[in-house]
């Protein structure tokens, strides 16, 4: 089966097609994991993308559903160099892919095609599985909307309240694409838990008492969950506040800051970030927007760095009790030391 992968600019690659015959356009980004495929093809920050592996063999553990960090896969289709298709177990990622009805393209230089993202910035692209008509897909991608012309974020948010219980602390969550990871991280302190859709307002909020709230992460651009911001704003001086990558971006404006389009973005396990007392972390990132620094109002710092770039990968402002950062703590990245150092410093800043 022929698969073909347009790009707006008019380039296109044709490889072999897995998963079921279709079409699907969006914006192509790719992540630099070795391991973690399935956890990275069931992020829901990943909605609306198609996701391309830098990484040159990918399903070579097969697929473990009990490491996906939704219950569905939430990308819009793969783009690989080569899948393995005698895997330790199984079902292969060929076979899940065309159980699930997924697109996918491999024999393909993703490396090639990762070096011009990284020159010229992340670009519109098209799938097609099932054809190999260059020429189609190329329009297919020119005419997919930008990322901050969607609305994905109503897509994976939960669409009404649950509580997890808990013995400790009572944690409000506003569920932008809720990672399972999170959720684990929570409730391994014993947090009592009570999710909320994106659209919770702040009477919904403090309906449950909370003793803090937290913001998760999500899909598209922060500018976009207008309902969110302005809760988040409510809440600002009333509770802590703490959030993880697009929670990260939320807070900043809902403080009045701002937030901006990378070259790029930040999406792999490798990703290194530097605390304000000058210790390197290793660290999992899926974001394609980021805080600006100059931006944020007086009483923030900037608590982390990228330091690839030095954007900002962090920050705290301790008079309002907001403390959030960047990257994704509860992926553990190599050792689990940012997720200690950042749910174990949650839980004590609330007593």
């Amino acid at each position: 089966m022929k698969a073909v992968l347009g790009l707006e600019d008019g380039q296109f690659v044709v490889g072999d097609g897995f998963g079921v015959e279709g079409e699907c356009s969006g914006e192509l980004v790719f992540n630099t994991v070795m391991t973690g495929y399935i956890e990275a093809l069931s992020d829901p920050s990943y909605f609306g993308q198609i996701l391309m592996f830098t990484f040159p063999t990918i399903g070579n553990y097969g697929v473990d559903v009990q490491n996906m960090q939704s219950q569905s896969t939430k990308v819009l289709g793969a783009v690989c160099r080569e899948i393995c298709d005698a895997p330790g177990s199984r079902p292969t990622i060929r076979e899940y892919f065309e159980q699930k009805k997924l697109f996918g393209i491999s024999g393909v230089d993703t490396r090639s095609l990762t070096i011009k993202t990284r020159v010229h910035g992340t670009m519109r692209a098209a799938l097609v599985v099932g054809s190999d008509d260059g020429a189609y897909a190329v329009k297919l991608a020119q005419k997919a909307p930008s990322i901050s012309e969607c609305t994905p974020i109503p897509e994976v948010s939960c669409k009404a309240p649950y509580r997890i219980p808990g013995k400790g602390k009572r944690v409000a969550i506003i569920d932008l694409g809720l990672k399972t990871n999170i959720l684990t991280s929570l409730t391994r302190r014993k947090g009592d838990l009570y999710v909320f859709p994106h659209d919770a307002s702040y009477d919904d909020i403090f309906g449950c008492e909370p003793d803090c709230l937290f913001i998760t992460n999500g899909p598209g651009d922060p500018k976009v969950a207008t309902k969110t911001i302005a809760t988040v704003k409510k809440c600002i001086g009333e509770l802590p506040i703490f959030g993880i990558c697009m929670g990260n971006q939320i807070s900043a404006l809902a403080l009045g800051g701002n937030t901006y389009k990378m070259k790029f973005g930040h999406r792999g396990a490798n990703q290194p970030v530097r605390y304000h007392d000058g210790r390197i972390f290793i660290t999992t990132q899926n974001h394609g927007f980021a805080v600006d620094a100059e931006s944020l109002p007086e009483g923030c710092a900037v608590t982390f760095i990228n330091a690839n770039d030095g954007s900002v990968e962090g920050f705290e402002n301790r008079d309002l009790r907001i403390n959030c950062v960047q990257f994704h703590p509860e992926a553990h990245a190599g050792p689990q030391d940012t997720e200690c150092h950042y749910f174990d410093g949650m839980f004590r800043r609330l007593g």
